[in-house]
C-alpha cells in the first residue's frame, strides 16, 4: 500500500491524553488509581447552562449554523470580552470552533506558510508545537526555568527572532506552569511584537482563574497596534466546567477572522448547535459559579503546594493561576523506585503509576523533562490521597 501522509504520521500523541487513557484502563481493571492527569474541572456544568441546552433541543434549535458560529453567540463572546478584559470586538471578528484546541489549529492553518517560525516559550502546552508543525510551521522553543518563574524575558524573545519569525504563542495564565505575565511584562513583549511586525496568539483560556488577588490583563488591551496583531484564544471549557461541550473561540482582526470562517466552512463547519446555545447562557447568565470554582481551586492550590514542598526529593513553585503544579523531581534522579531507575519525569510518572497507582503527566511533552504536572482540578480528598502516596513512594 502507498505510504500515509508524512505530516500526519509525524504528529505525536498528546501526553496528557495518553496518561489519562492509561489511568482509566487501569481503573477499569480494578486498580485504585488516583488521577491528576487531564486538565478538566471536577465540577459539574452549572444547571442554568444545562437547562439552556435542553430548552434549545425542545425548541428545535438543532439545525446548522453559520460556519463561524451563531451570531448571538459571537455577540455574547464580544460582550464578555469587553466586560472582563476591556477589549472591544465586533461580532465579525469572533470565530467559534470546536474547542479552544480547535481554534488554535484553525488559526495556525490560516496564519502560517511553510517554513514560518513560531516562538513558543517552554514549558508549553503540548499541543502548541504539534499544531505549528501540522500547519507547516517551525516551532522555535525558548527554554524558561524556575529562576524566571518559567516566563520568557524580553531579551530571550528578541534573541529568538529571525527573518522567518511570524508569531509568538503565549499562554497566560499558563498550562502547565500556572504562571502569568502581568501588565508590565506583557507590554515589554507586545512592544517587541510591534517592532518586528509579529502576530501574537494569546491563549487566555485560564484568565478567570488567577489567585492572590492578581489582576488579568489581555495583551490586546495594550493598544491598537498590538490588538491588530493579536489572536485571542478562549472558550467555555475551564471557567464554566464545559470541557465536553467543545466550544472555543478566537477574536482577531477582520481579515484573519474571515479567512478562518472560510476554512471552517470547508472542514468541520460550526460546532454543535446545542452547545452553542448553552454557551450563550454561560457567557450571559449567572456568573457566580466561576467564583465558587475559583475559590475552591485556590484553596486546593495552597494545600498541594504546602504539602509538596515538605516532601524530600521534590518541590514546586506556587502557581499564580490555572489549576496545575509543576513538580520538580530532580532530587529523585538516579534513585530506583518501583523497580525503575529514575532518569527523568517520564520514568517517574510510569513508576509512580505502576508502584503507587497515581497518574501524573510527565512534562517531557511540555519541554520540561525533569518535571511532572499535577492538576488540582481534583477533589481535596483525592489530592490528600495522592500526596500521601507520594510521600510513601519517595521514601522507597
Amino acid at each position: 500500500m502507498r505510504e500515509l501522509s508524512v505530516r500526519a504520521t509525524a504528529v505525536h500523541e498528546s501526553s496528557t491524553l495518553a496518561v489519562d487513557s492509561l489511568a482509566k484502563r487501569l481503573k477499569a481493571d480494578g486498580k485504585p488509581v488516583v488521577s491528576f492527569g487531564t486538565g478538566e474541572p471536577d465540577f459539574d456544568t452549572p444547571q442554568n447552562i444545562k437547562a439552556a441546552a435542553i430548552q434549545a433541543i425542545k425548541a428545535g434549535q438543532t439545525k446548522y449554523t453559520p460556519a463561524a458560529g451563531l451570531v448571538p453567540l459571537r455577540h455574547a463572546i464580544a460582550k464578555r470580552l469587553l466586560a472582563d478584559t476591556g477589549v472591544e470586538y465586533e461580532d465579525a471578528q469572533i470565530v467559534v470552533a470546536s474547542g479552544a484546541k480547535h481554534s488554535i489549529f484553525i488559526a495556525l492553518m490560516c496564519l502560517l506558510n511553510p517554513g514560518d517560525e513560531v516562538i513558543v516559550p517552554a514549558p508549553y502546552w503540548v499541543t502548541y508545537t504539534e499544531s505549528v508543525a501540522m500547519a507547516g510551521g517551525v516551532p522555535v522553543v525558548v527554554n524558561c526555568d524556575e529562576s524566571s518563574n518559567f516566563k520568557m524575558t524580553p531579551e530571550q524573545f528578541e534573541a529568538a527572532i529571525t527573518p522567518k519569525t511570524k508569531l509568538l504563542i503565549l499562554n497566560n495564565p499558563s498550562n502547565p506552569t500556572g504562571m502569568f505575565y502581568n501588565k508590565e511584562e506583557l507590554q515589554a513583549l507586545a512592544d517587541i511584537c510591534v517592532k518586528h511586525d509579529l502576530y501574537i496568539m494569546s491563549d487566555e483560556i485560564y484568565y478567570g482563574l488567577l489567585y492572590d488577588g492578581k489582576e488579568f490583563t489581555s495583551v490586546a488591551a495594550l493598544g491598537e497596534d498590538i490588538k491588530e496583531r493579536t489572536i485571542i484564544v478562549n472558550g467555555v471549557s475551564k471557567s464554566y466546567a464545559m470541557t465536553g461541550w467543545r466550544i472555543g473561540y478566537t477574536a482577531s482582526n477582520k481579515q484573519l477572522a474571515k479567512v478562518m470562517a472560510n476554512y471552517l466552512s470547508h472542514s468541520t463547519s460550526a460546532p454543535s448547535t446545542i452547545s452553542q446555545f448553552a454557551s450563550i447562557e454561560a457567557l450571559t447568565g449567572d456568573q457566580s459559579s466561576i467564583k465558587v470554582m475559583h475559590d475552591e481551586f485556590e484553596k486546593r492550590r495552597d494545600y498541594i503546594v504546602e504539602r509538596m514542598n515538605k516532601i524530600p526529593g521534590v518541590s514546586c513553585i506556587k502557581p499564580d493561576g490555572a489549576f496545575y503544579v509543576m513538580m520538580n523531581m530532580e532530587g529523585l534522579i538516579g534513585r530506583t523506585l518501583a523497580g525503575r531507575v529514575i532518569n527523568n519525569g517520564d520514568d517517574f510518572a510510569m513508576a509512580f503509576l505502576e508502584g503507587a497507582n497515581v497518574a501524573v503527566v510527565p512534562c517531557s511533552g511540555f519541554g520540561a523533562p525533569m518535571f511532572v504536572r499535577w492538576t488540582y482540578a481534583a477533589s481535596m480528598e483525592n489530592i490528600k490521597e495522592g500526596l500521601d502516596r507520594l510521600e510513601k513512594f519517595v521514601q522507597g
